[in-house]
């Protein structure tokens, strides 16, 4: 009498998923701003930026002129953690060592990228 071939869990072929179009979840976005102030140069914020964000001096230039004119300028798009990450290096960056009055870091806040 002939016996019944079953298959073993090693010759099985692994379940596959249904193609889709859906791409994998990315993390939220997260703005670094930076905010004016009259306690710091443009020499210390494009020096912070080159040095902090690895920005370069143009860059830096430009985004100094953007706070000073606007109030405010977006210096970094990244995830929640990183963003907090760098908003924290900024605060600890220190004083303007070319102004008197400069008595501590930049201000810098978080937000979350309007979707």
């Amino acid at each position: 009498m002939p016996t019944a071939v079953t298959a073993s869990p090693e010759t099985e072929q692994p379940a596959t998923r249904p193609a889709t179009n859906q791409r994998p979840k990315r993390q939220p976005r997260y703005h670094v701003i930076l905010w004016n102030d009259d306690d710091h140069t443009y020499q210390y914020v494009v020096g912070m930026l080159r040095q902090l964000f690895g920005h370069l001096r143009e860059t830096g230039l430009k985004l100094a002129t953007e706070v000073d004119h606007r109030g405010r300028a977006i210096v970094l798009t990244t995830t929640r953690e990183h963003a907090e990450l760098k908003r924290d290096q900024i605060h600890a960056f220190g004083a303007d060592r070319l102004l008197a009055r400069s008595k501590g870091a930049m201000t810098a806040s978080i937000e979350p990228v309007p979707e």
